[in-house]
């Protein structure tokens, strides 16, 4: 069944400037969350999607979320029981759940089980996005990093510098959004579908030969002259930058 979400219109969610925030969407309907996703990024958000209980688990108890936007029924593991495993292991992200189960009793079921607000289905995705901003307020969120550094690979993402052993790396602008996003999830498989969506921000054919030919030149930037690889290709799996493997 199809979310029923009202159209979003623009001056109800631009009124004022809101800083960037990271968001997981989970939520096994296609439609539903492709519209979620499509619709946070065009006001300026980064949202990641899973479709499935178990996989909105695990990216939420490993990622660095300022919000959790989860539908209160899924396949493999319902989202109160997703929102109160993150709970048990001391993960406080806050967590909108979206349910088609409105009544009061459904409600405080949600927020028991360590939901911070409850929307029913269907709802506007204008009210929807005001709620996560509260909760991202409310929140605070960690400070983004300005820098990362793997071994003596150095980004400082302020000046838009790379360095190696104290050598300067010369990178075009895509090859350091793609290293930025490699580094921020060092010791992380890195899927081709992350980085399209992530660092393309489009939805390519996963068959393209984009990423292949950027990771070849970054990889002749930052490792080529130097005693180890930094940046490794996890074979069926995707790509990870991680220093100590020779």
């Amino acid at each position: 069944m199809v979310t029923e979400v009202q159209p979003i219109h623009s001056d109800a969610v631009q009124s004022r400037a809101v800083p960037a925030m990271r968001l997981l969407i989970i939520e096994d309907d296609r439609e539903s969350a492709d519209y979620l996703v499509k619709a946070f990024r065009e006001v300026g958000h980064i949202a990641d999607h899973a479709s499935d209980g178990e996989e909105g688990f695990a990216l939420a108890d490993s990622g660095d979320y300022d919000v959790l936007v989860v539908d209160r029924m899924l396949p493999k593991r319902d989202g109160l029981s997703v929102i109160g495993g993150l709970r048990d292991k001391g993960n406080r992200t806050p967590a909108l759940i979206l349910s088609a189960l409105g009544q009061v009793d459904d409600r405080i079921k949600g927020l028991r089980a360590g939901g911070d607000d409850y929307l029913p289905k269907p709802y506007s995705f204008a009210e929807l996005l005001a709620r996560v901003e509260v909760l991202s307020r409310r929140q605070g969120g960690p400070a983004e990093e300005t820098s990362y550094r793997v071994g003596d690979l150095e980004l400082d993402r302020l000046s838009h510098g790379v360095t190696r052993g104290g050598q300067e790396l010369i990178l075009q602008p895509r090859e350091f959004r793609l290293l930025e996003y490699l580094m921020k999830h060092a010791g992380q498989v890195v899927t081709r579908t992350m980085l399209l969506e992530n660092v393309w921000d489009y939805h390519f054919d996963p068959q393209t030969n984009v990423i292949d030919v950027h990771i070849s030149r970054l990889r002749s930037k930052i490792d080529k002259g130097f005693d180890r690889p930094l940046l490794h290709t996890i074979r069926g799996a995707g790509y990870m930058v991680r220093d100590g493997v020779k």
